[in-house]
């Protein structure tokens, strides 16, 4: 089970720091991912860890403003937002996938385990 959270309203230019904790099964071996959707609209890549956490993956409308990192000890990974716009307004999801040989996975397919998300409104 993933359970996110940091989720809030900022202004543009704000920053936040999602939060996912895994419990039920160990994510420390398998790389982990956030996603976001907004309505109507598929869910999109975010970013993407491997599960030693020294490789990262991401999407280029958030390169050099998110930063994801994970705490193994902990069953944790996170997301570091900042200099947040209105387009990064969604519902923010971490994933797990099943598959431990997936270094950086990206695809929606491939991820087996999802949490409840957690919404990131950005107000201009």
């Amino acid at each position: 089970q993933l359970v996110e959270s940091g989720g809030g309203s900022v202004q543009a230019g704000g920053s936040l720091t999602l939060s996912c904790v895994a419990s039920g099964r160990t994510f420390s071996s398998v790389a982990m991912a956030w996603f976001r959707q907004t309505p109507g609209k598929d869910r999109e890549f975010v970013a993407t860890i491997s599960w030693s956490g020294g490789a990262t993956l991401y999407a280029h409308s958030v390169k050099g403003r998110f930063t994801i990192f994970r705490d193994n000890a902990a069953n944790a990974m996170y997301l570091r937002m900042t200099n947040l716009k209105p387009e990064d307004k969604a519902v923010y999801y971490c994933a797990a996938p099943l598959d431990p040989g997936l270094l950086l996975p990206f695809l929606t397919p491939d991820f087996d385990s999802w949490g409840q998300g957690t919404q990131v409104t950005v107000s201009s």
